[in-house]
């Protein structure tokens, strides 16, 4: 998108049409589709299960092929399709209804329609928690496949710095000893972690305030340090752990279909 000369050339350097983010909840999906739009100086277009839906029949046809109009005129553009498997599940469901399936129909039809347009820039960016649930004919239009995992411990670290440095601590705190506390945690479990941990000094000082022990006029919040976290573990656990069912589909999938994949047998056994 920065750069389209370098990619005008053949047949080959035409610019990737689909990206799926795929991942447990909490890693940051959204928040990275959010920063590309912004990296690439491209407009962003968010939409959902709601924006191209109607009760009246005909009309999720016309939304879609309306997005993709404006879209071409607003390039370039990142359509970022939040929970994609809502929207673009796959069909032929015994519940699915007939006007949710004539508006998957046209989205990927217009999707395919960017294909003849290569100097228009558009990109269609998924993300899901639940990537086996999308239909075989997205997954083809989506050539890029990343997995978004929970963060390792320097990774752990480096986004409990972000969310500490406003913070009043105590000298010498040690992130690296937190990250390693918090073996399995995403980024969202850790910022409600901090939270958890920042609500300990100001139940502390209502406490003594009851006791009389101190005075309400000039309330001083004592440092955090790192056992505020430690007991506030006790009341933010991981939200998801890493052996759960849906943690090992999701590494299952990410090897058969995901970017960086084995690909040496189907993982479901068909």
């Amino acid at each position: 998108m920065r750069r389209p000369e370098l990619f005008s050339r053949g047949n080959l350097l035409r610019p990737c049409k689909g990206i799926l983010l795929f991942g447990p909840p909490g890693t940051g999906k959204t928040l990275l589709a959010k920063a590309l739009a912004t990296e690439a100086g491209a407009n962003f277009i968010s939409i959902t299960g709601s924006t191209l839906t109607s009760k009246w029949f005909g009309d999720a046809e016309k939304l879609t092929k309306a997005l993709f109009s404006f879209a071409t005129k607003l390039a370039p553009v990142i359509i970022f399709v939040d929970e994609i498997d809502s929207l673009l599940g796959a069909r032929g469901g015994s519940s699915e209804h007939e006007a949710t399936r004539r508006m998957r129909n046209e989205f990927m039809a217009a999707w395919d329609g960017l294909r003849s347009k290569d100097s228009q820039r558009i990109l269609i960016l998924g993300a899901t928690n639940r990537p086996f649930d999308l239909d075989d004919a997205v997954i083809r239009r989506l050539p890029r496949r990343i997995y978004v995992d929970l963060p390792d411990a320097e990774n752990r670290s480096k986004i409990l710095k972000i969310f500490l440095t406003p913070e009043n601590l105590e000298s010498g705190f040690q992130f690296d000893k937190l990250a390693k506390e918090t073996e399995g945690y995403s980024g969202s479990d850790l910022k409600n972690l901090c939270i958890a941990a920042a609500y300990r000094p100001v139940q502390e000082l209502l406490q003594e305030e009851q006791k009389g022990a101190r005075a309400e006029e000039s309330p001083d919040l004592r440092s955090l340090c790192l056992d505020d976290f430690v007991q506030s573990k006790a009341k933010v656990s991981p939200s998801v752990a890493y052996d759960a069912t849906t943690m090992n589909e999701l590494r299952k999938w990410n090897s058969q279909y995901g970017e960086g994949g084995s690909r040496t047998k189907s993982p479901f056994g068909f």
